[in-house]
């Protein structure tokens, strides 16, 4: 079993070894010069990424697998260099890809799945959880590698590229919000409904029913897939995904959910990734109703010029629901990292300071004034990017718009607060038995 160990490649501050005995369970993928380390999110293992892992490798069988006839190593490279024996770059990431493909390497976050999963809830954090993917590119003996998170690791591959900057080739956030407050999902009738019904999921199937209603639109789960439902297929394959590694253990859950908590990208650190000379991809489905599209959006305005948005038709797991999208926008970020374009030319965002959001074509065409923050994917040269611009009028109606997301907020936190005290009131009374009294001897 491929796991790394990571008191090899860790040590406390004080010189004494800190994670005596964890391991970190990964797969690699495919064979190549160009390397891309997957983390992914909350509760997920390193399978989740399965749709990226085929689009990028063109197999999802892991390299490690007995009997597979491994193909022989590649001899490293300085991934700088473009691979380009005259040193002129060659004909663009296009070729370079073709010519010597991609590797693939997607893990188990501690807390879950094969990986070690610590009691302490200290020892979950995304700082911490951002080491260990760079003890894992320790293990590979990778120097460096494009990084790509989706959710809970959108926010670990954060951390790695504010923490090592150097290793990072390009950075690809899918579906990501700052952490804190933001990682509260949008309040209507359809969260409070799968928040209740995830609370009281004891079971394979009933979690499975669960993630499929936060991972997916409906009008998608209802699609018809021969004499089957997507909801149907999608419930089989993730009971089975569940019942291999078995639920998620408490300790772990809690755990990971602290470091989405307590997660921060300080100015600084958005200034580190911003100056640090690769681009970066936010990915981000429309109808997602745990990360709000508005977070995503704000990252992307602190991140440009580097930052490119794309916005897709999708919940949660956009990258399942939209995969072949999803895999274009990934590879248009390794082509034009490998190709060396300059962020200017990668960027779809407008950074004008004022306060009402509308967009303008690249084409030069008149638009209308819009009342919310307007991306658009912008894959290939030839369809039309939105920009992004702001106008001075509407300052008001915008700071208004602020306070009603944070009594949103508010109100979310005293909601969950209810939603524990309610459920930890069950646990106690399912314990509280009568005692039995003997009748008295006469």
């Amino acid at each position: 079993m491929p796991f790394c160990e990571l008191s090899k490649y860790q040590t406390a501050e004080d010189g004494s070894t800190s994670t005596n005995g964890l391991k970190i369970f990964y797969q690699t993928y495919g064979r190549g010069f160009t390397k891309v380390l997957l983390i992914i999110g909350l509760a997920g293992t390193h399978d989740s990424w399965g749709p990226q892992i085929r689009g990028l490798t063109g197999t999802d069988t892991p390299n490690n697998q007995e009997g597979q006839q491994q193909p022989p190593r590649l001899a490293a490279v300085d991934p700088e260099s473009n691979f380009s024996e005259d040193g002129d770059g060659g004909d663009g990431g296009a070729s370079i890809l073709a010519d010597y493909g991609i590797e693939v390497c997607s893990f188990d976050n501690r807390g879950v799945g094969r990986s070690s999963v610590p009691k302490d809830k200290g020892m979950y954090n995304t700082t911490i959880m951002a080491k260990d993917a760079l003890a894992l590119m320790d293990h590979l003996g990778w120097k460096k590698a494009h990084v790509f998170g989706h959710s809970m690791g959108a926010m670990i591959a954060s951390k790695v590229a504010s923490i090592a900057p150097g290793r990072v080739l390009s950075l690809a956030l899918l579906n990501a919000t700052g952490g804190g407050f933001e990682c509260f999902p949008r309040l209507d009738r359809k969260f409070v409904s799968v928040a209740i019904r995830f609370l009281k999921a004891k079971t394979p199937e009933q979690r499975a029913a669960v993630d499929l209603d936060t991972h997916y639109t409906e009008e998608y789960l209802n699609e018809k897939v021969g004499n089957h439902t997507r909801r149907d297929l999608l419930h089989q394959a993730y009971v089975k995904g569940i019942s291999s590694t078995g639920m998620q253990p408490n300790h772990g859950f809690e755990g990971q959910v602290n470091a989405c908590w307590m997660h921060k990208i300080t100015s600084k650190e958005y200034d580190i990734v911003r100056s640090s000379g690769f681009l970066v991809s936010i990915i981000h489905g429309r109808d997602d109703i745990i990360a709000q599209i508005s977070h995503a959006r704000r990252i992307a305005k602190k991140l440009y010029p580097v930052a490119r948005m794309v916005e897709l038709h999708g919940a949660h797991l956009v990258s399942h629901e939209r995969p072949e999208e999803v895999n274009e926008a990934l590879m248009d970020l390794i082509k034009a990292s490998e190709s060396k374009l300059d962020a200017d030319e990668w960027t779809n965002l407008c950074n004008i300071q004022t306060s009402e959001y509308a967009y303008t074509s690249e084409r030069g065409e008149s638009t209308e004034t819009m009342p919310t923050h307007i991306f658009s994917m912008s894959i290939g040269r030839e369809m039309t990017t939105l920009t992004w611009i702001r106008r001075t009028s509407g300052s008001c109606s915008s700071s208004m718009l602020e306070l009603i997301m944070k009594l949103q907020l508010v109100l979310l936190y005293f909601f969950g607060l209810f939603l524990m005290l309610l459920q930890h009131g069950k646990k106690l009374f399912r314990n509280l038995k009568p005692m039995r009294i003997a009748a008295a001897a006469s």
